[in-house]
């Protein structure tokens, strides 16, 4: 199979203004990701507000932190060079790492001025994270980015946009990562609502989600690693960046699911 989608899904006439496939997945990614908050909130038998009031630090906590994170993550000895470029968001340059940290802002600046626990924050914000984690890699597919290995596999993927400085004809076959961390992420979102549902939903231990996410993400994060092209890291480590990254948040994970589990509370306050 070769893909070669043009990304750009149209342009605005007169402004000269590209809307791009990547751009219509993020939006649709954050209704979404709202509609499984809200659900998670109202069946809390709190107000819809308390939902909506979430959206401005949840996606001020997304962008800036995705896109610091690929500066400082992938990228800071360009942004020594040139550090203006941190703002050249146009450029494109987001990190799903960063993006989690900053989530994880934003949820601790609610649970402060709400004064809410911020396992009940987070809990309620995993179905949206393992949708987002997923959608956001099917927008990297049609972006042509973020690509897998070179494979002789009958499922590889010629990605000319990607390979442009080769002849067509020797385009390799790539590993479809981006489809497969796409379908991890709706496993995960498909796991984690078993989970809550054989937890007891809002009888569950605060905190149990936010565990099983951390742990089942970073994981299959971690495995997905093997499949990509290395970025942002040397080549005479073992493990990519993104692999090193994700060592902590899972060890973290593992750690939250052991106190959860010695110490369960129920999710509804």
């Amino acid at each position: 199979m070769t893909w070669d989608l043009n990304p750009v899904f149209f342009t605005i006439p007169g402004l000269d203004l590209s809307v791009r496939y990547y751009g219509l997945i993020f939006s649709l990614n954050f209704i979404l990701g709202l509609i499984l908050y809200a659900w998670q909130v109202r069946r809390a038998g709190r107000s819809l507000n308390e939902a909506m009031d979430m959206v401005w630090p949840a996606f001020i906590g997304l962008v800036c932190g995705a896109r610091l994170g690929h500066v400082f993550f992938y990228n800071f000895d360009y942004f020594l060079k040139e550090p203006l470029w941190l703002f050249r968001v146009w450029e494109g340059g987001l990190a799903s790492h960063g993006a989690a940290i900053g989530l994880v802002g934003a949820i601790a600046w609610r649970a402060y001025r709400d004064k809410r626990p911020f396992w009940d924050l987070f809990d309620r914000l995993t179905f949206s994270g393992a949708l987002g984690a997923g959608l956001i890699r099917l927008g990297n597919f049609f972006n042509s980015e973020i690509v897998g290995k070179i494979t002789t596999a009958s499922w590889g993927v010629h990605f000319p946009r990607y390979d442009w400085q080769m002849p067509p004809d020797l385009v390799p076959a790539r590993y479809p990562s981006q489809l497969v961390e796409f379908g991890a992420g709706l496993l995960i979102l498909g796991l984690l609502l078993i989970l809550d549902r054989l937890a007891g939903r809002e009888n569950r231990p605060r905190g149990l989600l936010s565990a099983a996410f951390l742990i089942l993400y970073f994981t299959a994060r971690f495995l997905m690693e093997f499949l990509k092209e290395r970025h942002g890291a040397a080549d005479d480590l073992w493990l990519s960046k993104g692999q090193l990254l994700s060592i902590l948040p899972l060890a973290f994970g593992v750690g939250l699911l052991i106190m959860v589990l010695k110490k369960a509370k129920k999710a509804k306050s």
